[in-house]
């Protein structure tokens, strides 16, 4: 019988987890049918674009929620560092609170809204906000729902440009997975200066790899009893961490507690959090410079004896996939698999369903019971 990280199908299935365990091994066929979506979009997109990453006083605003919000902090030094316009990652979660201390009304602004589906209420305040106050705003929605608001009100705007993700990225179940790197993908490839074809489908290839030979071990880690799980990442790899710790929460309901921070940081007080009980899991950094820190902090780890264990994933890691030296920001969906996994086997392993963790509908896979208030409040 064919198995599905680990279990048959009928056994997700059974434990209300088939939709997210699907969603995680299908991410490579997704990569592929992206890297043939991105080629046929391309003229539009580019036109739509023309040189305004070129032009320094260009400002272009990577946003989201939640998830959506880590994708442009992972992509957004990479290519800050690429163009003259300045790029910057601003979650709608904090661009609607403070908006005079992320817009300039008078510099022509790029909105790259991250939305899996579209209906978030902040996302689509977002928009509007910019709309009635900058005086140069266009708007670039990379998006998995084709029905969602946000891609459908900007059908007929000449100011707003919608790339939809393939359709089957529009994740059913409550985490995003391949809604997350579909759109973290398409991102580097539409807005950065590498072919993002061709790497495309050499990265599919290497997640098919990947969830090959980290199948067996990342289901033992996960079966291990765990009260805290601390993920670290240096670099775009930090957001990464984030959005793992994020996953974890999410499948566990909160049961198991996460949190994320950079190698370096991690020394300053958040490691006080660890104790025998505690797993933690760095994601290595690509650039030699930042690995000589990582090592550093791990010997550490293991010469205090402060937390239960410690797993390293990425570039020389106990689960690598053999990856070309290529930026952390294009590796950080290979390691992601495995993060992905991790909370998956953890949320069964707790008894929880994980296509729905929260049962009660405390917490919903699209934002609910937020109040949007008028701009010029103070």
């Amino acid at each position: 019988m064919t198995t599905l990280l680990q279990r048959d199908p009928q056994a997700w299935r059974d434990i209300g987890g088939l939709d997210t365990a699907e969603e995680i091994v299908h991410q490579p066929a997704l990569w592929r049918e992206l890297s043939a979506l991105l080629q046929s979009s391309d003229a539009r997109v580019s036109a739509f674009l023309g040189d305004c990453l070129s032009d320094p006083r260009q400002r272009v605003i990577l946003t989201g929620a939640g998830s959506s919000a880590y994708v442009g902090e992972i992509v957004a030094d990479e290519l800050n560092a690429a163009w003259p316009a300045q790029v910057r990652a601003v979650a709608t979660t904090s661009l609607l609170t403070h908006p005079e201390l992320y817009l300039e009304t008078d510099a022509p602004t790029l909105l790259v809204s991250f939305a899996r589906s579209g209906n978030s209420p902040e996302s689509l305040a977002a928009v509007s906000l910019l709309r009635a106050t900058m005086r140069d705003a266009r708007f670039l929605n990379i998006t998995c729902n084709a029905e969602g608001q946000l891609a459908r009100q900007g059908e007929h705007d000449s100011r707003t440009c919608t790339l939809l993700m393939p359709a089957a990225s529009c994740d059913r179940g409550f985490a995003m997975t391949s809604s997350f790197s579909c759109m973290l993908l398409a991102s580097l490839c539409v807005l950065g200066k590498d072919n993002g074809a061709e790497r495309l489908s050499v990265l599919a290839g290497l997640a098919e790899q990947a969830l090959r030979d980290w199948s067996a071990p990342v289901a033992a880690l996960a079966a291990e009893p765990v009260a805290r799980v601390v993920y670290l990442g240096s670099g775009p790899l930090e957001a990464l961490a984030r959005e793992a710790a994020l996953k974890i929460l999410e499948l566990t309901g909160g049961r198991v507690l996460a949190m994320a921070n950079t190698a370096l940081g991690f020394r300053h007080g958040p490691k006080s959090a660890l104790n025998g009980d505690s797993l933690v899991i760095m994601f290595r950094s690509r650039k030699e410079l930042a690995r000589r820190y990582e090592d550093d902090l791990l010997q550490e780890l293991l010469r205090d004896k402060v937390a239960g264990r410690c797993v390293t994933v990425g570039m020389g890691g106990e689960l690598d996939s053999g990856a070309p030296l290529w930026p952390d920001s294009w590796l950080a969906p290979l390691w992601l698999l495995m993060a992905q996994q991790f909370a998956l086997h953890k949320s069964a392993a707790l008894g929880l369903r994980p296509d729905n963790p929260f049962a009660d509908g405390t917490v919903n896979r699209v934002v609910q019971g937020v109040t949007i208030y008028p701009h010029d409040e103070s």
